[in-house]
């Protein structure tokens, strides 16, 4: 059988159904800054992406569905590629990649950050896609400090737990001033990485 045909068609031509489930979450992502999650609806989803409510609901079972599609894809591969470079480059600049990169994130898509943030208690698929999300950048975290020298484990002066801490608070803090100004933002990127580093007993190393 030709298994390998659509695959490559894939790679060569978008599909309609992905061109439209990315007009779908490029609206969702703009309704979000025009109108807010409570005030957006079905139907301004559907007008906005040039379809009917119909065809939305082929892709979508609900406006919640839609602004969970939006964060996945927002974060999906941010954090596998944080993970990856905690494992393969040398602790400092594994954290300087992992908060420039993060700083970006929220850069360019705040909003949807802070969206998640807000529904991950109230929605059940979002809080369960942003603990994955969490649950990735913490591994990235433990893999840094162990590989600083911090001991392995869950103990309040080890890495697990450490790891835990520095990745809500990254979280929180980067959630306040993302609303304020990228300024701030890179200000508060810059404290973050300083206590990371701190916290790997980096600081006073060359």
């Amino acid at each position: 059988m030709p298994t390998h045909q659509p695959a490559r068609s894939r790679r060569t031509t978008e599909r309609k159904g992905d061109v439209r489930e990315r007009a779908i979450l490029d609206t969702c992502e703009a309704l979000l800054a025009q109108k807010g999650y409570d005030a957006m609806t079905v139907g301004d989803l559907a007008q906005g992406a040039g379809i009917t409510r119909g065809a939305l609901y082929f892709y979508f079972g609900s406006k919640q569905e839609v602004v969970t599609a939006l964060v996945a894809r927002t974060v999906e591969h941010l954090w596998e590629r944080s993970l990856a470079t905690a494992q393969a480059e040398e602790p400092r600049q594994a954290i300087a990649t992992a908060m420039r990169r993060t700083v970006e994130l929220w850069n360019e898509h705040g909003l949807v950050m802070r969206t998640a943030i807000d529904l991950s208690l109230t929605v059940p698929e979002i809080g369960a896609l942003w603990d994955r999300t969490a649950d990735l950048f913490i591994k990235a975290i433990t893999a840094v400090l162990e590989r600083s020298g911090v001991r392995p484990g869950t103990e309040p002066d080890q890495a697990s737990a450490m790891a835990r801490a520095l990745c809500w608070m990254i979280e929180r803090t980067f959630y306040h001033a993302s609303q304020e100004s990228r300024e701030e933002l890179q200000k508060a990127s810059a404290t973050c990485e300083h206590i990371w580093l701190t916290s790997a007993g980096l600081t006073g190393r060359p």
